[in-house]
């Protein structure tokens, strides 16, 4: 098997120098979830979580997933891409044998802790045990409660292979690796922690891979660990950030930012609202400087300790603080059902990062509004971004307001 496998990934590896975005081969449809063959717990657990139709990605990934190919799915943010690999690595489950059978890495702890919610919700009524093995948290926790036996694993990179060197996690079993956020995972800074934690699984396992934005040069990689995949993939042009407002301002200097950040904040305040910033230091300095100027906000960033993170995530998610002011590391695949407003008081640095920031505002269809503030040497990052996504961002009208 082994071998097969890997002649026949040499093989493929000359196949993907003309890929272009879209879908391979006659992907079937399944328009319901009732016709995907799938486990009568498992669809109590979908109707119960309050999904009703699967969306289009889901249509299209669960089925081919659930056969054991090995899968690239690409999708806009917000269009269920976390319940696709969900449903699926609930369906291939053996819950009598408690041993880890699939593994879920993520870019962020917070992605990784969110991805174990939804594999928990949905397989509420299948007994399932999902970990999130994360760093920043207890060692100890983490060994005992893969002593005791979980059938998912979903976590970073590095704690995960932590884990496994240290033999708590025991690979044997493992028949599905899903890489979340993959473009993301695939670069410079996790590549290497991917490649160690794939040696250790076993030569079948079938890989899936799932983003929004998926580079030419990361899909050309996949040939190195991948079997022949069928890439479902929406074109670029159809990445589109459909029911997102995209507004900007234009601010001369860096100091009028803040200014008209605070003229917005009562706007902020009607949903719930998330600000970007480039740095951590910039993220600290804006919440000190808002808060000094009496408005509440909150603040999340990397180097906080894991266990202020997740009370700040949980005061949000509850909608007790309506302001977060945050890095990129929020940006991807975190969903508040109640955002509806982004704003980037920086730009961000890649136009990839773009689509993961505003696509957290109108998720699954839900309206959403983002506003840019731009200075003058700005305008030049903001016209390539409009261009790249085929999109258009408009001056913000004074009634903003009424359009959230």
């Amino acid at each position: 098997m082994a071998e097969s496998k890997s002649s026949r990934r040499v093989a493929q590896s000359e196949d993907l120098s003309n890929v272009e975005f879209e879908t391979s081969e006659d992907v079937e449809v399944v328009p319901t979830f009732d016709n995907m063959g799938l486990r009568e717990e498992l669809l109590r657990g979908i109707y119960a979580y309050g999904f009703e139709k699967p969306s289009a990605i889901q249509q299209r990934s669960i089925k081919p997933i659930m056969k054991g190919r090995d899968v690239i799915a690409q999708a806009q943010s917000g269009t269920g891409k976390t319940a696709t690999f969900s449903i699926s690595i609930l369906q291939s489950l053996d819950t009598t044998v408690r041993e880890t059978q699939v593994l879920v890495l993520s870019p962020t702890r917070e992605l990784a802790v969110q991805i174990q919610k939804v594999i928990l919700a949905l397989g509420d009524f299948m007994n399932v045990q999902c970990h999130a093995c994360i760093g920043g948290t207890n060692l100890g926790e983490d060994i005992r409660k893969l002593d005791y036996g979980q059938h998912v694993v979903s976590g970073t990179p590095g704690r995960v292979f932590d884990m496994i060197k240290r033999r708590v996690l025991r690979t044997r079993a493992i028949k599905m690796l899903v890489l979340d956020e993959s473009d993301e995972m695939l670069n410079k800074g996790f590549k290497e922690q991917i490649y160690d934690v794939y040696r250790y699984l076993p030569p079948a396992t079938q890989v899936v891979l799932v983003s929004a934005t998926l580079p030419h040069e990361i899909l050309e990689m996949t040939s190195k660990f991948m079997t022949d995949p069928i890439r479902i993939l929406v074109k670029r042009d159809e990445l589109t950030l459909e029911g997102i407002k995209q507004f900007f301002v234009a601010v001369e200097r860096e100091e009028w930012k803040f200014d008209t950040l605070c003229d917005l904040y009562d706007t902020l305040t009607i949903t719930q609202a998330v600000i970007f910033c480039n740095t951590k230091r910039k993220v600290d300095w804006l919440s000190d400087k808002m808060r000094e100027a009496n408005f509440t906000v909150c603040s999340m960033h990397g180097d906080m300790p894991q266990k202020e993170r997740d009370n700040i995530m949980k005061e949000f998610r509850s909608g007790q603080s309506r302001v977060l002011i945050t890095t990129d590391v929020w940006a991807r695949g975190i969903d508040v059902q109640q955002v509806s407003l982004v704003i980037n008081y920086d730009l961000p640095n890649n136009r990839e990062l773009y689509i993961h920031r505003i696509g957290r505002s109108g998720r699954f269809g839900r309206k959403g509004v983002s506003i840019n503030f731009v200075k003058t040497d700005d305008i030049r990052i903001l016209r390539d971004i409009e261009q790249y996504y085929s999109t258009q961002i408009d001056e913000m009208p004074m009634n903003v307001a009424d359009l959230i």
